[in-house]
């Protein structure tokens, strides 16, 4: 369905809900981008691994060969938002590390949801993709979110597990955690369907020549040999992940971050009158650490665990 509202009422509400501007665009493919937004006033404190939110209007248009959209007429006017986790290409085009306290704008990595499988069709994602360079849009103020480095000692290894576009908050923080001369180890690890879906790969190459204590994995699911495909859980489960630290993971000084797939963070559910947590099938991540010393977050009232999880998933 094509909305189609005056001219002169588009512009006016592009004028009134409107606070931010595409100022760099990079896709990486036709369903994957990297994007810059420079909000009109200045970029509030914030900590890498945060969030904040998107938002076009229902009157934009939509990219071309996406779910039909099906919306009652009082409710064109209004914003279609979504949070989205701030991300980094982490280096200058010298290999130097980005400062973001430098920069007027803050980057996205987005995935052009196609359809959701529901009768209610993807609103955001189908109209960001039809963005350019000098583009208007909104972006929140606010930039909120507890999914940040705030328990990492500087000799703590630092593991990242993430599937698509989950990787985003994890490059921002592993640029918080190189710039500040970060002392253990860092291993990002990113599952996708195709190597095309990997839209740092090329910074990630140069951050591990450039970097003693920085390794990037990367698997992919629909790719090579089916038989021998990788989940991250594989990789936790058969112990892939220490030979690549060099030693077994060790609760006493890591921490693990995961973000992306449900599935692949499996975060348990607690029953709210018993208490007794119960793990999701299959096993996630969250599981197998925990079999094996580890803690996961369990909100606030809580002490902090050292595996913390975001979920993001459409």
């Amino acid at each position: 369905m094509v909305f189609k509202l005056p001219l002169d009422q588009v512009d006016e509400l592009r004028k009134t809900k409107y606070n931010a501007t595409v100022v760099e665009l990079k896709k990486a493919h036709s369903d994957l981008m990297i994007l810059r937004v420079k909000p009109d006033k200045p970029i509030r404190p914030h900590r890498a691994g945060q969030y904040t939110l998107l938002g076009l209007g229902y009157w934009e248009p939509r990219f071309p060969g996406c779910q039909e959209e099906n919306l009652p007429d009082e409710e064109v006017s209004k914003l279609a938002r979504r949070a989205y986790s701030i991300s980094s290409s982490i280096l200058e085009p010298d290999g130097s590390y980005l400062n973001p306290g430098e920069k007027d704008w803050i980057e996205f990595y987005i995935v052009l949801v196609r359809e959701t499988g529901r009768p209610v069709a993807p609103a955001l994602t189908p109209r960001l993709f039809n963005l350019e360079i000098g583009s208007r849009l909104f972006m929140g103020e606010k930039i909120t979110g507890h999914y940040n480095l705030s328990h990492v000692k500087p000799d703590d290894d630092v593991v990242f597990f993430s599937t698509g576009t989950g990787e985003a908050p994890h490059n921002y923080m592993a640029l918080e955690l190189l710039r500040n001369n970060h002392q253990g180890k860092i291993i990002s690890a990113c599952c996708v369907r195709y190597g095309k879906d990997l839209g740092y790969r090329n910074v990630h190459d140069v951050l591990m020549k450039k970097t003693r204590n920085y390794n990037y994995i990367q698997l992919t699911t629909r790719e090579g040999d089916v038989a021998q495909k990788r989940y991250l859980q594989d990789l936790v489960r058969s112990g892939g992940i220490d030979s690549i630290l060099g030693y077994k993971l060790d609760p006493e000084k890591t921490h693990v971050y995961l973000c992306g797939n449900p599935a692949m963070i499996g975060a348990p559910f607690k029953h709210p009158e018993t208490g007794v947590r119960t793990y999701p099938k299959p096993e996630g991540i969250i599981e197998i650490l925990e079999s094996r010393g580890f803690s996961a977050d369990q909100g606030h009232g809580h002490a902090p665990g050292n595996v913390h999880f975001e979920e993001y998933w459409s």
